[in-house]
C-alpha cells in the first residue's frame, strides 16, 4: 500500500486546540458546539473551528503557519468568534486535559458521521473519551526522514508530558495523576505511544495491515502521541495534555517546532537519528502522567535518571539557537516560567486546596486562566512526597 506524502514547507507549523464549552452557571461542560459552528458557518464547515467527539467541544486550529507567533495570533482571532458565539448561548470557554466534575456519561456525542460510527466500534472506550488536548504539526519535506523524526521525538514525550499535564481530576475525584487524560485516551487500541517504524514503508506496510485486516478504515484512525499526517505532510504532536492558556499553547508549538527542525537538519547533515529504547519510552510516559515535573526520567544510552525539570532546562538550552533562528526564542523560554509557578495540574490542585477541596473553584480558575491568558497566581508546592523527585 502506498501512502503519498504531501511535502511540506520545512518547520512550517499547525496548531490545534480543543475548548471546553462550560456553563457559566453550574460550570458543567455543556451541549453547544454545532449550534455555535452552525451560526459561524451556516454554509459550510468553518476553516479553523471543528467539531470533535463531543457536542461540549469545539476545535480551533490555525492555516498555514510559518512562525509560532503566527500560529498564535491565528488561534487568537478564531477564539474570538467563538468565544462570542458561546457567550450568547451563556457557555464559556477554557481548556485542560480533562474537565474537574463533569461525568462522561451525560455528555451528548456529535452528531458527525465519523463520531457516530468511532462510538459504535469502540463503545465504552469512546463514550468515555471526555478528555481534551493541543497538537502541534510540524511541516517535514520527504517521507523518509518523517519516521527517523517520528522516532526521535519519542524521547521527548516525557517533557512535553510533565510540562502540559492539566488533567489531576476524573469526575470529582483527583486520580492521583499529573495527567488522567493521557491514560484515558491511551485505552483505544490505535492510541498511544507509536510503534518505533524504520522507514515510510514499514509505516505503508503497517497501515496496509490495519486496513485490510478492518482494524481501521483509514489512517486517521491511528492516535498515536506522535504520528505521521500523509495529508498535511507533518509531523504530528499529539501528547500534551489541553493547555489554559494561550501562551502555553506557544510554549509547546515552540519545543515542536524546534525539535522537528533540529532532527531534519541532522538528517540533511547525514546523522543517523537515536531511537529511544521502547521500553524507557514507556516508562518515561508512565512518569510524567503520574508525577509531572516531579517525575524523574530514564535518559541517554547508559539509562541515567534525572528529574524532568533539570531535562527541561538542559532542553531549553540545547533548542535555544534553533529558537533565535525560527523566532520562537520568547515562547520556548516560557518553559522555565513553568517550572517557576507550576503546571496546570499543580495550579489547580492549588486552588482547590486553598478553596477547601470545592472543585468548581478549580473550574472557576480555568475559566479565569483562558479568558486572561494567563496562570493562577499562587503559591504551588513543588514535590509530592513520595515521588521520584520530590523534594
Amino acid at each position: 500500500m502506498q501512502i503519498p506524502f504531501a511535502s511540506s514547507p520545512r518547520s512550517s507549523l499547525g496548531v490545534e486546540w480543543e475548548l471546553e464549552l462550560v456553563d457559566r452557571e453550574t460550570r458543567q461542560l455543556r451541549a453547544g458546539a454545532t449550534e455555535i459552528l452552525t451560526e459561524l458557518s451556516p454554509d459550510g464547515e468553518h476553516p479553523k473551528a471543528k467539531q470533535e467527539l463531543l457536542e461540549s467541544c469545539v476545535e480551533v486550529i490555525t492555516g498555514v503557519c510559518t512562525t509560532v507567533a503566527e500560529a498564535t495570533a491565528d488561534l487568537a482571532g478564531t477564539v474570538e468568534v467563538v468565544r462570542e458565539a458561546a457567550d450568547r448561548r451563556g457557555l464559556g470557554l477554557m481548556c485542560s486535559g480533562t474537565h474537574p466534575t463533569s461525568d462522561w456519561a451525560t455528555q451528548q456525542i456529535s452528531p458527525k458521521e465519523r463520531y457516530q460510527q468511532l462510538v459504535e466500534q469502540m463503545q465504552h472506550m469512546a463514550r468515555q473519551l471526555q478528555i481534551f488536548g493541543v497538537h502541534v504539526h510540524v511541516g517535514v519535506q520527504a517521507p523518509e526522514k518523517v519516521m527517523p523524526i517520528v522516532n526521535a521525538l519519542t524521547a521527548y514525550v516525557p517533557h512535553l508530558l510533565a510540562l502540559s499535564a492539566s488533567s489531576p481530576y476524573w469526575i470529582g475525584n483527583d486520580t492521583g495523576l499529573a495527567s488522567a487524560r493521557s491514560k484515558v485516551f491511551e485505552q483505544l487500541p490505535t492510541a498511544g505511544l507509536p510503534y518505533q517504524l524504520p522507514d515510510w514503508p514499514a509505516f505503508e506496510a503497517y497501515m496496509d495491515t490495519q486496513i485490510k485486516t478492518g482494524t481501521i478504515a483509514s489512517i486517521k484512525e491511528v492516535w498515536w502521541d506522535i504520528r505521521p499526517h500523509p495529508v498535511y505532510g507533518t509531523v504530528e504532536l499529539r501528547i500534551c495534555d489541553g493547555l489554559p492558556t494561550l501562551h502555553e499553547v506557544g510554549m509547546v508549538a515552540a519545543i515542536g517546532q524546534c525539535l522537528v527542525e533540529t532532527f531534519d537538519r541532522e538528517i540533511d547533515k547525514g546523522y543517523t537519528l537515536p531511537t529511544p529504547k521502547g521500553w524507557v519510552v514507556r516508562e518515561n510516559k508512565w512518569r510524567a502522567a503520574r508525577y509531572g515535573l516531579d517525575a524523574e526520567i530514564i535518559v541517554g544510552e547508559d539509562d541515567r535518571v534525572v528529574p524532568v525539570r533539570e531535562a527541561l532546562v538542559e532542553l531549553v538550552q540545547e533548542l535555544a539557537p534553533t529558537a533565535e533562528r525560527l523566532g520562537c526564542t520568547e515562547e520556548l523560554s516560557r518553559v522555565l516560567g513553568v517550572l517557576e509557578t507550576g503546571a496546570s495540574y499543580q495550579r489547580q490542585r492549588a486552588v482547590a486546596a486553598a478553596s477547601g477541596g470545592d472543585l468548581t473553584a478549580v473550574v472557576d480558575s480555568l475559566l479565569r486562566e483562558f479568558a486572561e491568558n494567563a496562570p493562577t497566581a499562587m503559591p504551588v508546592l513543588v514535590g509530592e512526597p513520595g515521588a521520584p523527585g520530590a523534594v
